[in-house]
């Protein structure tokens, strides 16, 4: 029951945040669309019973899909296994923002130590992955177009993760089969520095899984990305094709190893 009642406030947080957003889009006159390419590499390695690894590589393209790059994304971290099905992760990311409208000669760095907790839940041979994460910004701030000023902005943000899988095969998401996913996250803002984008983005994800081995899958569909600028009046629609390799490696002797 209350497993129950915790996933109804999440879900009823997602759902208010959509709302929102949904709101705002309506009213603003300033909403830039972008079509763009979102190539990932997502690792995952257990060393022991209680110890493992997270690391993860992104590039985003800026527009027309193939135009440029928007984002890379380099993201490490230690895990804690408080069961096999629930885990602990804290970490840094460096993130690079390349040249755009207010630095269009320079990348913009920005820093983010963050801390996140991850649950696995089976329904059948469904399957449901949540996390939460809690991330602390400091980007780089910029004196003009193509120089670097000194200092950091800082703010914190929330995000919330659910990613649902409905595998093809009757006997669940084995080697050599494919799976139905759906994912969407929300992004919220908070700190002194955030005044009028509480709501920073919400991304929604559909489409497909196959499970190449024991240890590897590729996933890969559309995704929207609807988020909001610091300025409050503008913002971004972003429509796009996610490319995701998923690499999940058990180092444990088999004996150690316990069913999930």
């Amino acid at each position: 029951m209350k497993k129950r009642m915790a996933l109804a406030v999440i879900y009823g947080t997602i759902i208010m945040l959509l709302f929102a957003a949904n709101g705002s889009a309506q009213t603003t006159k300033q909403t830039e669309k972008l079509n763009q390419v979102w190539l990932g590499y997502l690792n995952q390695t257990r060393f022991s019973n209680k110890w493992g690894m997270w690391a993860d590589l992104h590039l985003r393209t800026k527009e027309n899909f193939f135009d440029n790059y928007s984002v890379s994304i380099l993201r490490a971290g230690i895990t804690y296994y408080v069961t096999d099905a629930t885990k602990l992760t804290a970490g840094y990311a460096y993130v690079s923002i390349y040249p755009g409208d207010n630095h269009k000669g320079i990348t913009q760095p920005e820093h983010r130590p963050w801390q996140q907790v991850q649950w696995h839940t089976k329904y059948g041979k469904k399957r449901m992955m949540q996390w939460i994460r809690l991330e602390e910004k400091y980007r780089r701030k910029i004196l003009n177009d193509s120089t670097l000023a000194d200092g950091y902005s800082f703010n914190w943000k929330l995000r919330y993760n659910i990613w649902y899988e409905i595998p093809f095969s009757k006997n669940g998401p084995l080697p050599k089969t494919w799976s139905f996913i759906l994912n969407d996250e929300a992004h919220v803002n908070f700190g002194k520095q955030v005044v009028n984008n509480y709501f920073d983005q919400n991304r929604f994800f559909a489409g497909f899984k196959y499970q190449l081995n024991n240890e590897m899958n590729v996933q890969f569909g559309y995704t929207n990305v609807f988020q909001q600028l610091s300025a409050g009046n503008r913002y971004k629609s972003i429509n796009g094709a996610r490319i995701f390799l998923f690499h999940n490696v058990d180092l444990r002797k088999t004996k150690n190893k316990t069913v999930k």
